[in-house]
């Protein structure tokens, strides 16, 4: 990962407010069907947990009210600093806060029974370097230990500009259009609402890396399904009957493989081999 690479994404999380991002928009959706999955999947509290990625600490909070034990890691140091302002004063505190780098962690082998990478994977624009942050998240988990990784899809900046932002810029055009060809995302507009430096995943290229680095019993899951595109998303979200609509369609559609790839972000599931090759 280039050093300017690296440099991008922190400046963007340390101008930007990420730690407020869920709770608003269609990013509630991304919220509750990231917690649902992480729910179907997790090992029971007080199993431990290294959410490594996991920015201020949205869903490491919410682990540590559910019993978990659980260590954020950040490469953010202005998130990791958010995070520990709340952990003085949470009721369910963290284990553990570290400014750190998904690929080179500082936990010793087959220490946790679940790794989370729910931000590092789109940031790290190299398949090396991705290869490299799953491999350590292989690494640390115990045999049969789960890893959950999240990415961004393929179609993610097309179907936004499409459906929520229409318009007509030949710039931002351009932008979503290199995405779709090669999953590389650069926003060189200097305008934080386009995002910033990132990876796009189509949801089988996710399954294979997550192989590769050495998992097994890989799945991939649609998060949002097409709800996160209602123009009315907001209206809808507030009524409780048709919040649950939502989120059935998006249960419903999680793992259909022609629709998947509509999702905002993908969630793929692995688990460390009983026996691992060293």
């Amino acid at each position: 990962m280039a050093e300017d690479t690296l440099r991008d994404v922190v400046r963007f999380y340390t101008e930007v407010e990420e730690e407020t991002r869920l709770d608003s928009g269609s990013s509630q959706l991304e919220c509750d069907r990231t917690k649902e999955l992480l729910r179907r999947f997790l090992p029971l509290p007080p199993a431990s947990v290294v959410d490594v990625g996991g920015g201020a600490g949205a869903y490491s909070f919410w682990l540590a009210e559910l019993g978990y034990q659980v260590h954020l890691v950040d490469v953010t140091p202005r998130l990791a600093d958010v995070a520990r302002a709340r952990n003085a004063r949470a009721a369910s505190r963290l284990a553990s806060i570290t400014v750190g780098d998904a690929r080179r962690l500082s936990f010793e082998e087959a220490s946790a029974d679940a790794v989370l990478l729910l931000g590092p994977l789109y940031h790290l624009t190299e398949r090396t370097d991705r290869l490299a942050a799953l491999r350590e998240a292989e690494r640390i988990v115990r045999p049969n230990g789960v890893v959950c990784v999240a990415g961004v899809s393929r179609c993610a900046g097309t179907l936004d500009g499409l459906a929520l932002h229409p318009t007509l810029d030949v710039h931002i055009v351009s932008l979503r259009h290199r995405a779709v060809a090669d999953g590389q995302y650069r926003n060189d507009t200097g305008d934080p609402r386009y995002f910033t430096t990132a990876y796009f995943h189509r949801p089988e290229e996710l399954a294979q890396e997550v192989s590769a680095a050495g998992l097994g019993e890989v799945e991939v899951f649609g998060i949002e399904g097409p709800g996160w595109l209602l123009a009315d998303f907001n209206s809808r979200w507030q009524d409780a009957q048709r919040r649950e609509d939502i989120l059935r369609v998006a249960r419903l559609l999680e793992a259909e493989p022609s629709i998947r790839g509509a999702s905002a972000h993908l969630l793929a599931v692995g688990r460390r081999p009983v026996n691992r090759r060293s």
